[in-house]
């Protein structure tokens, strides 16, 4: 198991005052694998704020959740108020993370960043959408690429 396994599986076990050998037995592929990736994207939203400040955006909420869905960050850029996605994978086995954004993924995030927007009282202020792909390797070193305005948002939607 990899070490974000194994840290999943101590944290399930001290939660349940089992030893850890016995939960990670326990657990099933399936629920070891979203475990896993649970970890994961909590690292990668980590990493990407870390670079997006590295970069001068200034974060103003995490994983801002409305009833339309959840923006992952939420932050600003000079005058421009950015909406990012992130999406890490381990293998590209299951494609290009930045790929996983799909239409009705870009759809949700833009109802959920005119719900972020309306419930902030922001109005008249411009708006983009990033996405921060991260790659990680089998020696679980990773990879980020920062995908300024990966999308438009059709006139239709408005």
């Amino acid at each position: 198991m990899t070490t974000a396994g194994n840290q999943v599986c101590e944290r399930v076990a001290w939660a349940s005052g089992r030893p850890a050998a016995d939960t990670a037995r326990e657990m099933s592929g399936q629920a070891r694998g979203f475990a896993i990736g649970h970890t994961l994207g909590r690292t990668g939203e980590d990493d990407a704020c870390q670079e997006l400040a590295r970069r001068g955006y200034a974060i103003l909420a995490r994983r801002y959740r409305a009833a339309t869905g959840e923006i992952d960050i939420v932050a600003r850029l000079d005058a421009t108020m950015v909406f990012v996605e992130v999406k890490a994978r381990r293998a590209e086995t299951s494609g290009a993370p930045e790929d996983a954004v799909t239409g009705l993924k870009r759809r949700r995030l833009w109802r959920t960043a005119m719900a972020y927007l309306a419930e902030h009282r922001c109005h008249n202020v411009n708006c983009r959408f990033d996405v921060v792909a991260i790659r990680c390797g089998e020696d679980d070193r990773r990879s980020l690429e920062v995908f300024e305005n990966a999308f438009d948002i059709p006139d239709d939607w408005r």
